[in-house]
């Protein structure tokens, strides 16, 4: 992933509770392993900007783009803010 992408640049940034890093960039939001190997990327319709765990069991991923708000239901929760554990 390159900032000198001309889709989208890397931005926002969350992990969810087995290690794995969701970065919104180019293409759409990218996913790593804990040991830092692309698993892929996500695709939405808009490139998004930033992206977070939402939901009573935080395993809807929200993604905010220039004109709509994206959602996808996962099956691993996202890691939860210190503040809310």
């Amino acid at each position: 992933m390159s900032s000198d992408e001309p889709d989208g640049v890397p931005d926002g940034m969350k992990v969810d509770v087995e290690g794995r890093v969701y970065c919104t960039g180019p293409g759409g939001t990218w996913v790593f392993a804990a040991d830092g190997r692309r698993l892929g990327i996500i695709r939405t319709p808009e490139i998004p900007a930033n992206l977070a765990f939402g939901g009573p069991d935080l395993k809807t991923l929200f993604f905010t783009a220039r004109t709509s708000i994206y959602t996808l239901r996962v099956t691993t929760p996202g890691q939860a803010h210190p503040w809310y554990r």
